[in-house]
């Protein structure tokens, strides 16, 4: 059984919110001290903010649209709108973050940017930039770590198995916008310390690339969510223990479950029942089931239960392909 961490979607917008603000004031400080000292470390580091405040704003459409009630047209709801507005969130962080930082260090490694000069404003804004981003990045800890503790999982499995790519995209863009601060005021430093703009432009390229890797962790968490996930093992588990001690089932044939938002899972279940029950018993033992699963998980939205034989020869070969051994057991129950 799941506990659903409290007010989830409210710790969310706070922590969107603050990144958001954060990012805006960072873009704007890094931009003015890029083009007084036309480093390219720290026009990197403004393009980085400007990806990030635009990933915020896709971050809070998610969270607004994502919310709506079902209707005729999604009778599911909207809940993998999240997943959606995601999933560009990580495309902007690629595409307006780290391909201009890539651009910018070549473009200084090969002679082709803009005259630099170093400047005791880049190493302020630098630090004002890190104190900022870490108040963000503390409140992206803490959700996160808040939320793993009340669904009692590690930090680690937490974002791996999250259903909710909100706090884990903040995470992860502060986590590398803190890096890339650290890497940017390397780049600065020798630039100083050598006098040679190399290592600027290396310094570039490094945020580039950890930009892209940011981006393609977010794109391939959200591309999972959105192709249809299952459960966390947790609920699949939970729901089959549940189903399997039903005194009218004999046996859980197939159980599939699919992530459709945000704390939303879809349960489509075949099982065999007792076969000396009526149409009228298994119609009101399916609606209890279902009930009982509603209120037993708290992600567990939309039930579905089938009637089969689980001696049907395709449906064994079709369950078999899809689990293996564990399939096996299923069939195996109650024999």
């Amino acid at each position: 059984m799941s506990e659903e961490p409290e007010k989830s979607g409210g710790e969310s917008t706070l922590t969107v919110l603050l990144a958001g603000g954060v990012n805006l004031a960072i873009a704007i400080m890094k931009l003015i001290a890029g083009i007084i000292t036309g480093s390219g470390a720290m026009l990197s580091e403004a393009a980085h903010s400007v990806a990030d405040t635009f990933t915020e704003v896709l971050l809070l459409t998610a969270l607004k649209r994502s919310d709506r009630p079902a209707d005729r047209v999604h009778p599911f709801g909207y809940g993998k709108e999240r997943y959606f507005w995601s999933l560009l969130a990580a495309v902007s962080i690629f595409a307006s973050g780290s391909m201009f930082a890539l651009y910018e260090g070549v473009s200084t490694l090969f002679g082709h940017g803009e005259p630099q000069s170093t400047s005791i404003l880049s190493y302020i804004v630098l630090a004002v930039a890190f104190l900022l981003e870490g108040t963000s990045w503390v409140q992206a800890v803490r959700q996160t770590v808040r939320e793993s503790k009340a669904e009692n999982r590690s930090f680690s499995q937490y974002l791996r198995l999250i259903d909710d790519p909100t706090p884990k995209t903040v995470l992860f863009e502060d986590s590398a916008a803190l890096i890339g601060l650290l890497v940017a005021f390397a780049g600065i430093g020798l630039h100083q310390i050598t006098g040679s703009e190399v290592w600027d432009g290396v310094a570039s390229i490094v945020i580039g690339v950890l930009l892209a890797c940011v981006a393609y962790l977010l794109g391939r968490t959200n591309r999972g969510l959105l192709i249809g996930r299952q459960a966390n093992p947790e609920i699949v588990r939970g729901v089959r223990d549940h189903l399997s001690s039903a005194p009218e089932i004999e046996a859980v044939v197939d159980l599939q479950t699919m992530l459709m938002g945000t704390d939303q899972v879809l349960v489509c279940t075949r099982v065999d029942f007792d076969d000396s029950l009526t149409a009228g018993d298994l119609e009101r033992t399916c609606v209890r089931l279902a009930g009982e699963l509603i209120a037993a998980f708290n992600d567990v939205t939309e039930v579905f239960i089938e009637p089969v034989p689980r001696t049907d020869p395709e449906l064994r070969a079709t369950v078999l392909a899809r689990y293996g051994e564990i399939a096996e057991r299923w069939n195996n129950q109650g024999q």
